[in-house]
């Protein structure tokens, strides 16, 4: 029986894709890159940045620690807040927590900005512990926040109690290298082909459906 629940940020409980693209495009566009449209740079939204821009704008380690930087310039101040909640996912948090369930967040995102986010949407209060990366560019894969957010909870030796929900591969997959089940959501950032090939535990469509999973 599941006791703890980690949810995923960007694109699981809030809708956060258009202040990421457009800082993308401004870092890309800083960097004398060629800027896609934001509709292309939707596969930064949820993985590691550093990860992303080597891998789509063609950029070695040095090149992406200075996109993310340039990144960061305009995300801190107007990009953070180009982003809202999805539909009944506050519903969805009381009622969980109404359960009996312990709720975290796990996070590539680096924590101060998610700590800035949930509190500016008032949903801090539901969490009992909020993990996201150091700014420095520690603690960026899924795997290694899931792992700190099982022993600031207090539950590596209890994984079984812990289901992880999130919207991307990297979730569903690095919720299984740490030995938990992943919820997936389709109403996010990850593709249908995505979720499916990773093999989540169930796919649900809506905040409700969440609810509903989890009885």
């Amino acid at each position: 029986m599941y006791k703890a629940i980690l949810f995923d940020l960007d694109g699981t409980l809030t809708e956060s894709g258009e202040g990421i693209t457009k800082s993308v495009r401004y870092a890309l566009e800083k960097l004398g890159k060629p800027a896609p449209p934001l509709e292309e740079l939707r596969v930064f939204v949820g993985p590691p940045l550093m990860e992303q821009f080597m891998k789509y704008a063609d950029l070695d380690e040095e090149g992406a620690r200075l996109a993310v930087k340039y990144y960061r310039e305009r995300y801190s101040t107007v990009g953070i807040f180009e982003n809202r909640p999805y539909p009944g996912v506050e519903e969805m948090l009381a009622e969980l927590r109404a359960k009996g369930y312990s709720l975290a967040v796990a996070s590539s995102k680096p924590e101060h900005f998610v700590l800035q986010i949930l509190e500016h949407f008032q949903l801090g209060d539901y969490f009992d512990e909020v993990v996201g990366s150091e700014m420095d560019g520690r603690r960026t894969s899924k795997a290694e926040v899931i792992e700190e957010a099982l022993a600031r909870l207090d539950l590596s030796a209890h994984r079984e109690q812990v289901v992880m929900v999130g919207d991307k591969e990297h979730d569903v997959l690095g919720a299984r290298a740490c030995g938990l089940s992943c919820v997936a959501v389709s109403y996010g950032y990850g593709t249908e082909e995505e979720l499916l090939a990773a093999g989540p535990l169930k796919i649900v469509d809506s905040a409700a459906q969440i609810v509903d999973f989890f009885g």
